[in-house]
């Protein structure tokens, strides 16, 4: 008879009475670890003296490492680990200071059976709100329940109110009022152009080329066929390896030439001769590089649109590809050739890229792309990172940012555009940003995400307002001032009310020639949505509808 030694029977610690447990997820670049850990900790003690207010602990789940000299959950078998340490009842807060990999916890949240709260500062040198917002909608997409809080100082009044119903309850309730369904469309023009898109999708079917996925840790940004391809989109797989195989074929003369063309269309680039700190012209001739190869592959395989993963892998092998990713989703860009010279690529229009991979924002991209090509519009459209905001003049003025992948329209045009160098914190190889201004105007913003087990879109109108120069200089200081920034007022839509429902730390931006027409375009986009079966909900006011 054989004997087996069984493995040791998994025991966690009890919970105790008023006691909540702490995790923070982290990077997985120490670098930036490193550098965001006295606000985070700063952050952690002012959320525990909230919790200490109302008679409570708050236990930190692991302590900080000596070696690294932070306590962030810095992998996912780190954060596998903690999770053996937490009593598997016990009320759990994941408090978000910075940047953060959301799969470092998530497999440890996905089996917890206490109350969990998501807190998150509201500032814009480090973002922990943006780092809430996709964990959010990485749990929404799991099916999880959780809540969420956020403050700027963990000291105002609703901030209080929120954890004292938290810990009486195990909840947070946020007003919803400004979201609804979609209901019975009118018979308009608009209804019949987005029908007849969301036809033609379905029957003739699209590609999405994603260059790995999974960037970031972005759960809630891996779409699954099964809900992609019932909707008309289907993946073509790619490696970023093939990329930059790729890269090393082009020759410098088209590198040249695609930088001559942004330089005599006015964008300007501030650079150095120091690679460690400062943008060289090499960096931009690597980004050059990834432009051309981007479009060619894109080309081989026929797609639709294209997602780099932006943050990983090719961080430590080239520059940052902000500004191929600005390239590709701009109509006015350098032309590219065949490698037979024989053609040029995607002529007199964008290729849709989705930052850091996206698939939610490959299906908006892909969406809003068609809808407003359709109706004679510039399709120019991006992403942003939902960064910051504060009320100014009377309303509250959102800083939406995104690492560079903004295209030169939304600025104004390309003599609009500056190159600055990438924080050497997140990419040691550097690149070229393009940076800017977004000009003011009529925009529609909307998110598609994964929710009770479906694809749902939150479609809703907004306008880019122009800011004071010193007003804007001073948001960009307060963030990033490498990246371009837009100036963002959603209507009749509070900063709570979006933080609460936003289901992802990216948005898309896409703008209109006046009010009337983004309303006419919001239509026709949502008409397109839905005949495609992706859940429709509108957010705040939406005219028309």
């Amino acid at each position: 008879m054989s004997t087996y030694t069984l493995p040791a029977p998994v025991t966690r610690p009890k919970g105790e009475p008023k006691t909540a447990y702490l995790i923070a997820s982290g990077d997985l670049r120490e670098s930036a670890n490193v550098a965001g850990w006295p606000t985070q900790a700063a952050m952690e003690a002012a959320v525990t003296r909230a919790f200490e207010s109302l008679g409570w602990s708050v236990v930190r789940a692991n302590d900080v490492d000596p070696a690294t000299g932070h306590g962030f959950i810095s992998s996912q078998r780190m954060g596998l680990e903690v999770f053996t340490r937490i009593p598997v009842d016990a009320p759990l807060i994941v408090a978000e200071a910075v940047w953060q990999y959301s799969h470092h916890v998530l497999p440890g949240l996905r089996t917890h059976e206490g109350p969990i709260l998501t807190v998150a500062n509201f500032a814009g040198d480090w973002p922990g709100l943006v780092g809430l917002l996709g964990l959010n909608a990485g749990l929404t997409k799991m099916g999880k329940e959780y809540s969420s809080i956020w403050s700027v100082d963990f000291s105002d009044e609703w901030f209080a109110e929120g954890i004292r119903q938290w810990c009486d309850t195990g909840r947070i309730t946020h007003d919803a009022s400004h979201v609804r369904p979609l209901p019975d469309l009118p018979d308009t023009e608009e209804v019949q152009l987005g029908r007849a898109l969301g036809d033609q999708l379905l029957g003739e079917k699209a590609l999405i080329g994603v260059f790995d996925e999974g960037c970031m840790g972005m759960y809630n940004a891996i779409f699954d066929d099964e809900l992609l391809n019932p909707v008309g989109i289907y993946k073509e797989r790619l490696s970023q390896s093939a990329l930059y195989a790729e890269m090393l074929r082009v020759p410098d003369e088209e590198a040249d030439a695609a930088y001559e063309w942004l330089l005599s269309h006015g964008m300007t680039f501030r650079l150095g001769e120091d690679e460690s700190t400062e943008l060289t012209r090499g960096q931009v001739q690597w980004q050059m590089k990834m432009y051309i190869a981007a479009l060619r592959i894109a080309d081989d395989f026929g797609v639709d649109a294209i997602g780099i993963q932006y943050q990983q892998g090719l961080k430590d092998l080239v520059p940052a590809s902000d500004l191929a990713e600005g390239m590709l989703n701009s109509t006015e860009r350098p032309p590219v050739r065949s490698r037979d010279g024989a053609r040029e690529l995607f002529a007199g229009r964008p290729l849709p890229h989705f930052n850091e991979a996206d698939e939610g924002v490959a299906v908006d991209a892909l969406v809003t792309d068609r809808v407003w090509s359709a109706m004679g519009l510039v399709s120019d459209n991006t992403l942003h990172d939902v960064r910051w905001g504060e009320d100014y003049d009377g309303q509250f003025v959102w800083v939406y940012e995104i690492s560079g992948s903004v295209p030169a329209s939304h600025l104004g045009g390309w003599d609009r555009a500056e190159g600055w160098r990438q924080d050497p914190v997140f990419f040691p190889a550097g690149g070229s940003t393009v940076n800017g201004v977004s000009r003011p105007g009529a925009l529609v913003v909307s998110r598609v995400f994964i929710a009770d087990g479906i694809l749902q879109v939150d479609i809703l109108r907004a306008t880019a307002v122009e800011l004071p120069a010193e007003e804007t200089e001073r948001r960009k200081a307060a963030t990033n001032p490498e990246w371009p920034i837009a100036h963002v007022v959603l209507h009749d839509v509070s900063r709570d009310q979006f933080m609460a429902r936003h289901k992802a730390n990216h948005a898309q931006v896409v703008y209109a020639p006046d009010a009337e027409t983004a309303d006419k375009a919001l239509i026709a986009k949502a008409a397109m949505f839905d005949r495609m079966g992706v859940k429709v909900n509108l957010i705040g006011r939406v005219s028309g509808i």
